[in-house]
């Protein structure tokens, strides 16, 4: 299929995970991606792996000139930017009396800021290039709902429903259509830190966290990466072009809203 045939696209943390499994699947529908991540050396051996289509580009979402310089190097490659994804962002967990700030400032810094001014950069792109493009966030299950221990990753995923709303809102007068993906418990390397964090925090065996949300989840596994790639695809194409500031919860059924 090549739903996305000859159209740029940017994602962060894409040399890895949910990332990496839009990479390639934009990719397959005939787009051409630029690897945004903060470690090129992973970054540049998953691009050379897909090929021509893709572009290796390292990027800190926390430095505003790393920012514009992914922009300027994807310009300078493929021509203008029509789908930004922005997929970076951290975990962290802890109880609210154990907080600490600065963990606080780094979690808001990468999943609040660094998606609010890559999208700012993107849009401005946009804007001055002529594009009606396509934005997409990457929400959480996390954020339509507080949990014990993770109150910081959670608030920070709240904001990104939020920021898609305000950003849909504002961008879709330019002909920029804002939207967002919120999954829920997604498999994979990442799982490991995530484990720790409650095996450190509720005192569970390693791996036994992991198995729990697993077994929750109505659908009856933990998703995949591969698993929304269809929404992600979806979003981008001329299908989604009436959809405006929503976020789309693919979770296995974990969540209703």
């Amino acid at each position: 299929m090549t739903r996305l045939a000859g159209k740029t696209t940017l994602i962060t943390g894409a040399a890895r995970g949910i990332g990496l499994a839009f990479a390639k699947a934009y990719v397959a529908e005939g787009a051409r991606v630029a690897i945004a991540d903060i470690d090129i050396t992973r970054a540049r051996k998953v691009a050379a792996e897909i090929g021509d289509p893709a572009l290796a580009i390292e990027m800190d979402i926390t430095n505003q000139s790393s920012i514009d310089q992914a922009v300027a190097q994807t310009l300078a490659h493929f021509g203008p930017i029509e789908i930004l994804v922005n997929n970076a962002a951290i975990f962290t967990a802890a109880p609210i009396t154990e907080i600490e700030r600065a963990d606080f400032n780094r979690v808001f810094d990468i999943n609040v800021a660094g998606t609010l001014f890559t999208m700012q950069a993107v849009a401005r792109h946009m804007i001055a290039h002529g594009v009606k493009g396509r934005i997409i966030n990457m929400a959480s299950q996390a954020g339509r709902r507080g949990e014990p221990l993770v109150a910081v990753y959670c608030a920070s995923k709240a904001a990104i429903i939020s920021l898609t709303q305000s950003a849909g809102l504002n961008l879709i007068q330019h002909g920029i259509n804002v939207n967002a993906i919120a999954p829920g418990v997604v498999d994979g390397e990442h799982w490991d830190g995530v484990d720790a964090f409650f095996a450190k925090h509720e005192g569970k065996a390693p791996g036994q966290k992991k198995r729990e949300v697993a077994a929750a989840v109505p659908y009856g596994r933990m998703g995949r990466a591969e698993d929304l790639t269809g929404m992600a695809v979806f979003l981008a194409s001329d299908e989604a072009k009436y959809i405006v500031a929503q976020t789309y919860n693919v979770d296995g059924g974990n969540w209703m809203s």
